[in-house]
């Protein structure tokens, strides 16, 4: 079976302060993809469709460069709706 990539834009709404419910792990400085490792059940992040193994791409327009503190101090940064660009692989 055939692996594909989509890029999924994902809309969190933000409700009340961070944190929004999910995780990011790697980034550049590790050598690793900038990858979402936990959507906590009940959260905006889980309400709006984010997956754990989403690929972060872009945050609010800003395509990323690849390190964490970038895409950790544009989330921070975001007010009412947080705009995610993911890369979504299926088969």
């Amino acid at each position: 079976m055939k692996t594909v990539a989509l890029y999924v834009l994902v809309d969190v709404p933000l409700v009340g302060a961070a944190p929004w419910g999910f995780t990011l792990m790697g980034g550049r400085e590790h050598q690793e993809p900038l990858v979402i490792t936990k959507v906590e059940e009940g959260s905006e992040a889980e309400t709006a469709q984010l997956r754990v193994g989403d690929e972060l791409v872009s945050v609010n327009g800003v395509v990323l460069s690849g390190y964490r503190q970038e895409a950790i101090c544009l989330v921070k940064s975001s007010y009412k709706t947080l705009s995610l660009v993911v890369r979504r692989y299926t088969s």
